[in-house]
């Protein structure tokens, strides 16, 4: 980092810290104004839910580790330890986060997806589309089956799907660190780390999800990554295939994520590892198939819930769009800003195309905190990126981390348990 690049950084992060503040604070006008005029069917967080202000004893814990992430992302600015010690300080940092803030607003048990009874799965997955789809808000069998398993298992739960949750956390550095470079990524990890979104990852199947798509993309980086030719490459390609079919039985929508490695194929001009990929893909479906369940047919029945709709429920997406505004904190509107500047333009592309998707087919409907966990690490990812294409790195966006990870300490303070 150049000395005249250092005086500008802050002036940034005051800009971008604005505009998320303004765009934020006008969404939530315009979702509490159109409320009282429409019925939106749901009565869903964080916008629209019940409130009241009961800061407990956890969340004290949790603006504590909050500061101390903080500092030690500025002590260590300028350090370089091993990466994989930044996975797993950043893994259970983001655990304890998630777990902190949640164990006070008493959101970590929120696992109701439709129920799996007793050593049926494989009927349940045979007759989903027409009886149990309705129950599933949106999702494919995938959580409900997980769910059931863990059960059957005697695992915690709720603890469990947490801790698989927080892998996104790791496994999109290792996405980003592939793609963007060393020093972005290690930049990245306490924008990760602190995000307002893990407050609603306890407990929710949606965060195994973003695990997926996470190791998705990161199995796709390795495959398309330069040193890497022959029978490694295709192995990873066939992997990260296999990682997106399984996403795709977790989230209708994480599949969407997969355009980002389509993406980055090209743009590495490893284009034929498509091939690979797609294959690796469609294993799961069509076990699914042969074991009843058609993917595409619980996507179209997912999509006809959400048209069935009366009209003044549809204002929905605008709202989900809102919230994801809201739950991916201030650095959004820095990668927003600096998207042409980073290498790791296809992750945050394909994301926003997942997006999208969630919004026209209704998935995020009654659920968007939580139905964007697959993307917000990825659509975020710019925010250590240069001002300029090919410029000096830039340092962590600490005050947007810093008024992200409030944005989470304020929602988790409100929000009434479930």
């Amino acid at each position: 980092m150049t000395d005249s690049e250092q005086p500008r950084s802050p002036g940034h992060q005051v800009r971008d810290l604005v505009v998320w503040t303004v765009l934020t604070g006008l969404g939530l006008v315009a979702v509490l104004v159109g409320a009282r005029h429409a019925a939106l069917g749901t009565q869903a967080a964080p916008f629209l839910g019940r409130y009241r202000v009961a800061p407990g004893p956890w969340l004290a814990v949790a603006a504590l580790l909050a500061v101390a992430v903080l500092l030690v992302a500025w002590r260590t600015r300028r350090a370089a330890p091993p990466f994989g010690l930044v996975q797993l300080v950043s893994y259970g940092a983001a655990l304890a986060w998630t777990l902190t803030l949640s164990a006070g607003a008493g959101l970590g048990a929120r696992t109701g997806e439709a129920g799996v009874a007793a050593g049926s799965p494989l009927a349940y997955l045979r007759d989903f589309v027409d009886r149990h789809a309705a129950a599933a808000h949106g999702h494919p069998p995938g959580p409900a089956l997980l769910l059931w398993a863990l059960r059957e298992a005697g695992l915690p739960v709720a603890f469990t799907v947490t801790a698989l949750g927080a892998l996104a956390v790791p496994l999109a550095l290792a996405a980003v660190r592939n793609v963007a470079g060393d020093l972005p990524a290690r930049r990245y990890a306490p924008v990760l780390v602190l995000a307002p979104y893990l407050l609603f990852l306890a407990g929710s199947p949606d965060g195994v999800a973003a695990a997926l798509g996470a190791g998705m993309v990161a199995a796709g980086a390795r495959a398309s990554d330069r040193r890497r030719t022959g029978w490694p490459a295709t192995g990873w390609a066939l992997g990260c295939g296999l990682l997106l079919g399984l996403a795709g039985m977790a989230s209708y929508s994480v599949v969407w994520l997969g355009v980002s490695v389509v993406l980055l194929y090209f743009a590495r001009r490893r284009a034929f590892l498509n091939v690979a990929t797609g294959l690796g893909a469609l294993v799961v479906p069509v076990v699914a198939a042969a074991l009843g369940f058609s993917w595409p047919a619980g996507l179209l029945t997912a999509h006809a819930g959400f048209t069935s709709r009366p009209a003044s429920e549809l204002l929905w997406g605008p709202v989900s769009l809102v919230t994801l505004l809201l739950v991916a904190g201030p650095p959004l509107v820095a990668s927003m800003r600096k998207m042409r500047n980073t290498p790791g333009w296809p992750c945050l592309v394909g994301a926003g195309i997942a997006v999208a998707f969630s919004v026209v087919a209704g998935v995020a409907h009654g659920g968007a905190e939580t139905a964007w966990l697959p993307f917000i690490g990825f659509l975020t990812l710019a925010a250590t990126a240069p001002e300029r294409q090919a410029g000096p790195p830039v340092p962590a966006p600490l005050l947007l981390t810093a008024v992200g990870a409030g944005t989470a300490l304020v929602l988790a303070a409100i929000l009434t348990p479930a």
